[in-house]
């Protein structure tokens, strides 16, 4: 099994440093969303206050990944490629930001509305957030384990009557965009590793409006759910101190 990669209280301050500039420009790119606005338009704002910071956007170029930033609007579930495509009233979009400082990545999304919600749309934007708050809360729980973190999502997901997606889940992040552990989102039949100081991870819910089940379109990257229903979902990059966890994508 790879190793999960224990960091220092250095690499993490300059985790928390990468997050608090993604956690700036999610902000600023998530004020964008309003009806009228192109979902290009606020990939070329990420990418230019990104470079501007002094970062780069960990996205671009990345596995062949075409654009600086993932757009996800409403039955998209998750790499959703920035394009003309231009918002209007109802819509939800996630916008999922990583970058790049002084050698560090920090990784955070959040599904925004675009004006009024329907009532399905806030419901489900509601259950992802918070199953991805009360999942942060698990780490801190005695003796956690990986594992406790999908039985939380999922029983949460569960009392809503929605679905989380299987095919993707959060990582361990540090110098490089995807480390190990695999952070899964859903219940498994067997105790993950535990949880423990010094790790840093995402925890990247994505919760879908009916069934779980994805499929990927054929640019090779944007997943859709295969009923056409919505999906949403929230993210942080998180870190285990000796005071508990940490979130370290927050604004400063």
């Amino acid at each position: 099994m790879p190793k999960i990669l224990i960091k220092t209280p250095k690499e993490i301050e300059r985790i928390r440093d990468c997050g608090a500039l993604v956690a700036e420009t999610l902000a600023k790119a998530g004020e964008m969303c309003k009806p009228g606005v192109s979902t290009q338009e606020i990939d070329d704002f990420v990418r230019e206050f990104t470079i501007k910071s002094g970062a780069i956007p960990a996205c671009l170029g990345y596995k062949g990944y075409p654009k600086s930033v993932c757009i996800s609007v409403n039955d998209v579930v998750t790499h959703g490629i920035p394009d003309s495509y231009v918002l209007k009233d109802g819509d939800i979009a996630n916008i999922d930001i990583t970058s790049i400082l002084n050698g560090y990545h920090a990784d955070s999304s959040e599904t925004f509305f675009i004006g009024k919600p329907a009532k399905n749309a806030s419901e489900l934007v509601d259950t992802s957030r918070q199953c991805l708050f009360e999942a942060i809360k698990a780490c801190e729980l005695p003796n956690a384990r990986f594992s406790d973190i999908g039985a939380i999502i999922n029983g949460i997901t569960e009392e809503h009557d929605f679905s989380v997606v299987r095919d993707y889940c959060g990582h361990g992040i540090g110098r490089a965009f995807h480390e190990e552990p695999q952070v899964l989102h859903y219940r498994q039949r067997f105790p993950g590793p535990k949880i423990e100081q010094g790790m840093v991870f995402t925890i990247e819910p994505m919760i879908n409006e009916g069934s779980y089940k994805v499929k990927v379109l054929s640019d090779g990257w944007t997943a859709v759910t295969v009923d056409g229903k919505l999906s949403a979902q929230w993210e942080h990059t998180v870190a285990i101190t000796p005071h508990g966890v940490e979130i370290l994508t927050l604004v400063r």
